[in-house]
């Protein structure tokens, strides 16, 4: 099989990279990244020299390019079907899509106020109600899957739906948002994947900053 390669921004700031890795990673699936790292405020060129659509992540397989977070978790689920991306029961897996996708088009408020910052020191920063309200969906989605699946991640095992979540998990963290004991719980359980401690480690050597993305 061709070699898949995956295109990322910066580890410390790119939660949309940070998805699909982990969740390939996760998995066992072979892959090879490539950091291209964010340029502001002018952007980077280099992006734009392998994907059309000026952003990252984008997946390279074989000269064939997927874009998107979760386009791309797709595609790696269909080409090793027995990896456990996603969950194996059919309604497990069709609520782990449903909640993933709710990730992928929600919590504005939340992405805007508290940008992933992996090197951020963690502290309390005050928030607004859309952003408690944001949290307080985000948690109840956690609990009610926690309580169906019995965790220690939503579906049991660490699945595409935790990836789609881990960049929030950081946030909560460094941002020292109000969660209940439950969430902690989960929290902690994706915090201390060998996954996430991966990226998190990658992203603890970066010297880029993003001034955008410093709160």
């Amino acid at each position: 099989m061709s070699e898949l390669l995956l295109y990322v921004g910066n580890k410390n700031y790119s939660s949309w990279s940070m998805r699909p890795w982990l969740a390939l990673k996760a998995a066992d699936i072979p892959f090879r990244d490539e950091v291209i790292p964010f340029d502001f405020p002018g952007g980077n060129t280099a992006i734009k020299a392998v994907s059309e659509t000026g952003k990252v992540p984008l997946l390279v397989h074989g000269g064939f390019k997927v874009w998107e977070s979760l386009a791309i978790i797709e595609y790696a689920a269909e080409l090793y079907p027995d990896a456990g991306i996603w969950p194996g029961d059919r309604k497990a897996r069709a609520r782990a899509r449903s909640v993933s996708m709710e990730m992928a088009t929600g919590f504005q408020a939340l992405r805007n106020a508290c940008p992933m910052n992996l090197r951020h020191t963690p502290q309390q920063l005050e928030v607004g109600s859309d952003v408690l309200a944001n949290l307080a969906r985000i948690t109840t989605i956690w609990k009610e899957c926690l309580a169906d699946s019995g965790g220690p991640f939503l579906f049991g095992a660490f699945s595409a739906a935790d990836a789609m979540y881990a960049p929030v998990v950081s946030r909560f963290m460094s941002y020292m948002l109000p969660v209940d004991d439950v969430s902690a719980a989960y929290m902690s359980a994706v915090a201390g994947h060998a996954a996430f401690q991966a990226w998190a480690a990658d992203a603890a050597k970066e010297t880029w900053v993003v001034p955008e993305d410093e709160v």
